[in-house]
């Protein structure tokens, strides 16, 4: 089962940097357990920090469903924040913190900005350095054939599913690439903004439409992505 750390939110926040292509793969995985300053003890299961009342709570998809039903919004750790982030990568360098259900974008003075993120469910998480290969508004969502093959859900979308409010992929899509190649994997929007912060998807990161609205506003093709998660399988070229 896959480990997670909790985390006291609004810290400064720190992350490695990287230097050629294997080195940084390997600063990458180090980096799981050395590179947050705000990583505490491990323990099982995503768990969230209330500032109101000082505990720290369990956070599964029950909860997160109702939470959400009751205030329409997800918690507010995994609301978009500038944050204190230090970190050698430059500018405009998406970093993923699968651990703890982040997606920092890096921005100038040693900040960045802060968004939720749902991410793989156990057995799907992944770590590596990629590009941006490609964006979409309003994607088709065409689920590749392993997804068909296990889930019946998929199989009826099998040629492709059109852009739209229940499209799994939401608002934008961000195709993740590797030297050149489609990895399969998105960051992307949700038409269930509730499991932002939970492991649920397929490997992909998936964002409150909102959020990935924004983030796509601010990236450009070609942007850099780090995906730390510890305990994943490292993806190709790591």
């Amino acid at each position: 089962m896959t480990r997670r750390t909790k985390t006291r939110f609004g810290t400064d926040e720190r992350a490695t940097g990287t230097g050629g292509k294997h080195a940084a793969g390997l600063a990458v995985v180090l980096a799981l357990g050395l590179a947050f300053s705000t990583l505490a003890a491990l323990a099982a299961g995503t768990q969230v920090y209330d500032p109101k009342t000082r505990q720290w709570t369990d956070y599964n998809r029950t909860k997160a469903y109702q939470y959400y039903k009751l205030h329409k919004q997800v918690p507010e750790s995994f609301r978009p924040q500038v944050v204190k982030f230090r970190t050698a990568e430059q500018p405009g360098t998406i970093i993923i913190d699968g651990n703890q259900h982040f997606l920092y974008l890096v921005q100038p003075g040693q900040q960045a900005i802060r968004y939720g993120i749902g991410v793989g469910r156990e057995g799907f998480g992944w770590a590596g350095i990629v590009k941006v290969g490609r964006m979409a508004e309003w994607p088709t969502w065409t689920p590749p054939a392993e997804m068909v093959a296990r889930d019946p859900k998929a199989r009826p979308w099998a040629n492709g599913m059109p852009g739209g409010p229940d499209n799994p992929l939401g608002a934008r899509a961000l195709y993740l690439y590797e030297d050149g190649h489609d990895t399969i994997y998105r960051i992307h929007g949700t038409p269930e903004p509730w499991t932002i912060g939970l492991d649920v998807s397929s490997g992909c990161i998936r964002m409150n439409n909102g959020d990935i609205i924004d983030l796509h506003s601010r990236i450009k093709v070609g942007a850099k992505v780090i995906v730390l998660m510890q305990g994943a399988a490292l993806y190709k070229g790591v």
